[in-house]
């Protein structure tokens, strides 16, 4: 199949404090989030100046994404668009209409199947598409990518990173804790053509990482971020609430590696570096946030070869991946169909 771009598709975040709520109105439309909840997430983005890290990592992956496609001969322009926030994916859409483009493959800044982890993004691809009109250049989204080596390396080498920053001698009560966005369980229980493939995948990835850089270490996978009307249940335990836990176990180190992003956007150096950092001196345990991939060579690399698998004739043979889950190019049409949002 033949392409002509490739377009970074991301979450979006703001970059003026008078940013702050209308971007959160946006995320939230149609959830029932109580608007008080609104004003406690706005004090998180405030404390950072009103300035979301997202789009600045987005625009750091862009740049290196092309560096590396200009250094290994990839011909294709790449575009950026968001689900949020400017430059939103309908006006990116058509930008690429206007500029020729009729087909094209979507990097989406989330490794992971699931309702708002995946088939989110493929609607808000359908309704930017709608939006633009029958002109509008077909987009095609790249595989998710959980446990390609481009993405779980990275993580690796950050938690052997962190964990050189404990105590040697107290490795024995030392523990790592995973990380991703807690969802509804009723999404989560959606996951997939078959269901639970959110949290079948996460622990893939948790797998992979502990085993290789610390196999000596237990290890959990927990969950953080959680939003939306606390009559709803989510995915537990909360990263706090599991910390709690550790240190009433003895445990007195832990790395927290946020497995379930790609950069260090807001939702971890807020909920993890401060939230859970407070949690974590409050109950004396040591406490490092290990890194996200970013623009790691390696991540980047990957990027570059999820579009070859597309797009080379041979593709099929060129994938490289570490798990053992089942996967697909293209996501099934019956795939994480929401019962109900967050």
């Amino acid at each position: 199949m033949s392409y002509d771009a490739l377009v970074l598709v991301s979450f979006g975040g703001p970059e003026r404090p008078e940013d702050v709520m209308p971007f959160l109105q946006n995320v939230t439309r149609g959830r029932g989030v109580p608007p008080e909840r609104l004003v406690e997430v706005a004090e998180h983005y405030q404390h950072f100046g009103g300035v979301s890290p997202i789009n600045q990592q987005c625009r750091d992956l862009l740049a290196a994404v092309r560096a590396d496609f200009a250094a290994h001969g990839v011909d294709l322009p790449i575009y950026w668009g968001n689900r949020n926030w400017d430059p939103m994916l309908a006006d990116t859409v058509t930008q690429m209409r206007d500029d020729g483009i009729t087909r094209a493959l979507a990097f989406v800044t989330s490794a992971y199947g699931g309702y708002s982890s995946c088939r989110q993004y493929q609607e808000d691809i359908a309704a930017a598409r709608a939006a633009v009109g029958p002109d509008a250049p077909v987009i095609e989204k790249l595989r998710q990518f959980w446990d390609h080596p481009g993405f779980v390396e990275p993580h690796v080498d950050a938690v052997r990173a962190a964990l050189g920053q404990l105590d040697p001698a107290l490795r024995d009560t030392t523990r790592l804790v995973f990380t991703a966005h807690s969802v509804p369980n009723s999404m989560a229980a959606n996951a997939g053509p078959h269901g639970g493939r959110y949290e079948a995948q996460l622990h893939e990835t948790a797998r992979l990482v502990a085993a290789a850089a610390a196999p000596d270490l237990a290890y959990d996978l927990v969950w953080q971020s959680r939003s939306g009307p606390p009559q709803v249940p989510w995915l537990e335990p909360d990263i706090n609430d599991h910390l709690a836990t550790l240190a009433q176990g003895g445990t007195t180190g832990v790395v927290v590696s946020p497995i379930g992003f790609v950069s260090d956007h807001l939702e971890v150096v807020w909920d993890l570096d401060t939230e859970a950092l407070e949690t974590a001196k409050q109950l004396g345990l040591d406490f490092v946030r290990a890194g996200t991939p970013g623009t790691d060579p390696r991540f980047v690399t990957m990027v570059r070869e999820l579009v070859t698998e597309r797009t080379d004739p041979d593709g099929a043979q060129l994938r490289r991946r570490l798990g053992e889950l089942p996967m697909w190019d293209t996501c099934p049409t019956v795939c994480c169909v929401p019962t109900r949002r967050p």
